[in-house]
């Protein structure tokens, strides 16, 4: 039986067809959607993972060791729960994560306050109010380093400008306003810097959250005569709650993480009144060479911040399905 011309060609271009590689390509068209995906977000989550969890697997190690940095060539030995029960019993770390708590409640509750305040007068467009809300976002652009150093300066009793404001609002001479240098001011000196520098940060996400509600619940509640005062607190707020409560989750773990601005202003003094964990964890890792029991106080830190933010995302999730 023979073939014809047409039939021999189209053999031949089929065998050329099976022998020829697939290009590229083509191979990838034929890959779906979720594939390409992950083909090009594995080498970012491999990086990840790199650089954060072996990080902590190694501390974790660390923290049931003597080890020392400042004596790398030295015999490792486990000590168990040593280390961690000495972090659990220091007095001084425990005086530390007091200090950090009180930071962290004082100015996530001023940032919130402010924040929503500024989020709802911006949301009513006033006239000139993009103007104001770029004047607002402006500290949260800056860097910590400059902002701290910034402050520094304003709060300086002999040329700081905060010294000359307060001494004009109550009398009292520049030289004894003592910001800094105040046990019973440095603390709230640093609120103020954070609170500062951080508001416009929650002033966002209020305003994303007060945006997203739709005009309609407005209009439908001024159709029943409700107050400006009843839709505010049965409308405005409800609905802008869990903006409000990522706020507090994003600023309650930065803030229990503060270390720059603290560092720059006070450096953890007067004493040690302004002493937050990060700077003790700091102390005990790079001045005592404490390695293994600084690992430890890094992985109590590390669980209590991951505790408490696993409740709370519970309890945002609750809010956010009413």
């Amino acid at each position: 039986m023979t073939l014809s011309n047409s039939s021999i060609v189209d053999k031949a271009a089929e065998v050329a067809a099976k022998a020829t590689p697939i290009p590229i390509a083509i191979r990838v068209r034929g890959l779906s959607d979720r594939s390409i995906a992950w083909l090009f977000i594995a080498p970012a989550i491999t990086l990840l993972l790199a650089i954060n969890i072996f990080p902590l697997l190694w501390a974790v190690y660390l923290s049931f060791t003597n080890f020392r940095a400042n004596r790398p060539n030295a015999v490792v030995e486990g000590v168990g729960l040593r280390n961690y029960e000495r972090v659990l019993n220091d007095p001084d770390i425990w005086q530390a994560m007091q200090t950090t708590a009180h930071f962290v409640f004082w100015t996530i509750l001023l940032q919130m306050v402010i924040g929503f305040v500024l989020a709802y007068l911006i949301d009513h467009k006033f006239r000139g109010h993009a103007f104001w809300t770029t004047i607002v976002l402006i500290p949260m652009m800056l860097s910590p380093a400059v902002v701290g150093n910034f402050w520094r300066f304003l709060y300086e009793p002999q040329i700081g400008l905060f010294a000359y404001a307060v001494s004009f609002l109550t009398g009292i001479p520049t030289t004894q306003i003592q910001m800094l240098g105040n046990v019973s001011l440095a603390p709230w000196a640093i609120i103020i810097v954070d609170t500062w520098m951080w508001t416009p940060y929650v002033m966002l996400i209020c305003l994303a959250g007060l945006r997203s509600i739709p005009d309609y619940i407005y209009e439908a509640a001024e159709v029943d005569r409700a107050s400006a005062w009843r839709q505010f607190w049965s409308i405005t707020v409800p609905m802008a709650l869990p903006f409000i409560m990522l706020a507090v989750l994003f600023r309650g773990i930065e803030n229990f993480k503060m270390f720059d601005m603290v560092t720059l202003l006070t450096g953890g003094g007067p004493g040690s009144v302004t002493e937050v964990a990060s700077i003790t964890l700091k102390r005990q890792a790079f001045e005592a060479w404490a390695t293994g029991r600084s690992s430890a106080f890094a992985i109590v830190l590390f669980v209590a911040v991951f505790g408490l933010a696993n409740i709370y995302v519970k309890a945002l999730n609750k809010v956010k399905q009413r």
